[in-house]
């Protein structure tokens, strides 16, 4: 969960140069107008000197490539032809974002006519565009006044979307176990996963990984007792809690060993013959409320889903539609026992969770409730010939004001934007899956922007 980095590049020609330097230093403070509205908005700049010949654009965009912006924003002062800056523009792997604005709000019959020299950069964008799109280079536009719209909210979020598409690109998965048997909708060839989206998957060999060893007294230590004061957990037993830290502790190593930005883990596969003492839910909570992705029974794909929204959205969590409230039109969200601890509305109980499925031994679980807030549900679903709907919905968790008996449960509930019948039934007639993802505040547009780029069919539901 880094900050939203962007590399501001601002477009000039060098004829003005020639023959008009005296216009160059009010243009070249527009960008630093611009890039200080950015920053207000927690957006960190990478800025460039205006650029207007061939060997400047190319030393700029190294310069962004070498910071690992998440987006280059395009700024045109002035017209700039496009065959300066096009073919470094469409060979950068960076995602392009082009800002369409001018300094100066009204440009009525009424206006001083020497404005023109700064306000006439429009068709400077239309001319890289139009190149751009002939060479292939896919690019995001907004347009409006800097200062009279919203139009650098605009580029923020196409900043955000790019971010959540380079990480879903860059995505590496660690998965425990095989994906659950008998389970269909989520599943999805490695190879597939790795041709049509660029997602790595990490098959954890449990005979052969040399870095699970065994962890440091004094580090199972440190963790409960940080456990002990985040967490309700005066009946919990020690044995367990240990047992529970240990396994926890060997599956984060392992994360940060690989590098892995997602993880998914079958409890059926878990037992003493993997070296881990018990099921690690309690890891999945934590490793989300790091940011590292993460989805259950194996699923490679919503992991991979996870993380990419976690490195924009650090309140968002994995989740599963469970039951439906057909009397309160609301929908019961829960999991075996894996939340982002971030999204909870109280301090979470910590408390022993049988686990009769293998002779592992019995793990602690974090049992929280989802807060209350506008949110989003969004689901990734494999379709034919290998091709992807991201579905979204603008939702509202609900905050529960009545007695609530689950509490040693995960749980949630959320009220969808049509009738929870209707709402179930476009959800399955557009080929979601049992597995999503919540994610918190008004971002419904600016994760479909983030679908489009990645070439998924978008779904909006309601």
């Amino acid at each position: 969960m880094e900050n939203l980095k962007i590399g501001l590049l601002p477009l000039y020609v060098k004829l003005y140069d020639d023959y008009w330097p005296e216009i160059r230093e009010r243009a070249d403070a527009f960008p630093l107008l611009i890039a200080e509205q950015f920053r207000r908005r927690n957006v960190e700049v990478i800025t460039v000197s205006p650029c207007s010949v061939q060997a400047e654009f190319e030393a700029a965009v190294r310069h962004f490539e070498a910071a690992n912006v998440d987006a280059i924003v395009t700024l045109h002062l002035a017209y700039s032809p496009s065959l300066e800056s096009a073919d470094l523009l469409a060979s950068t792997s960076l995602p392009l974002v082009v800002l369409d604005t001018t300094p100066t709000f009204d440009y009525s019959p009424g206006q001083d006519p020497s404005e023109l020299m700064y306000n006439h950069g429009i068709h400077g964008v239309q001319d890289l565009c139009n190149v751009l799109l002939r060479r292939g280079k896919d690019f995001q536009i907004e347009a409006g006044h800097w200062q009279e719209s919203d139009v650098i909210d605009r580029v923020r979020d196409c900043a955000k979307a790019s971010k959540m598409a380079k990480a879903m690109k860059q995505a590496k998965v660690g998965r425990l176990g095989r994906a659950f048997e008998g389970m269909g909708d989520f599943r999805v060839p490695g190879e597939t996963l790795r041709t049509e989206i660029g997602v790595e998957t990490l098959e954890f060999d449990f005979k052969s990984v040399p870095f699970i060893e065994d962890i440091d007294n004094s580090r199972i230590r440190e963790e409960m007792q940080t456990d002990r004061t985040r967490f309700r957990a005066d009946k919990l037993d020690e044995d367990v809690h240990r047992q529970t830290t240990e396994a926890s502790l060997k599956v984060r190593d392992w994360i940060q060993q690989q590098g892995l930005t997602a993880f998914t883990m079958n409890f059926l596969d878990i037992t003493k013959s993997t070296g881990l003492p018990c099921m690690p839910f309690l890891e999945a909570c934590k490793a989300m409320e790091r940011g590292i992705g993460y989805a259950g029974e194996g699923d490679v794909l919503t992991a991979a889903l996870t993380g990419a929204l976690l490195s924009v959205y650090p309140d968002a969590s994995f989740a599963e539609m469970f039951c439906p409230d057909w009397k309160h039109n609301r929908i019961f969200l829960s999991h075996m026992g894996e939340m982002n601890l971030r999204v909870a509305d109280e301090k979470p109980l910590l408390q022993e969770k049988p686990f009769p499925f293998t002779d592992a031994g019995p793990a602690a679980v974090a049992c929280g409730r989802f807060r209350g807030g506008d949110a989003v549900y969004v689901c990734l679903s494999p379709g034919k010939n290998d091709r992807f709907s991201l579905i979204v919905s603008p939702i509202k968790m609900l905050e529960v004001v009545e007695s609530d008996r689950m509490e040693e449960t995960v749980r949630g509930w959320f009220k969808p934007p049509i009738p929870v019948a209707d709402y179930l039934s476009a959800f399955s007639r557009q080929g979601g899956i049992h597995h999503g993802v919540i994610v918190y505040g008004n971002e419904c547009e600016t994760i479909a922007r983030f679908g489009e780029i990645m070439g998924w069919r978008v779904v909006r539901i309601g």
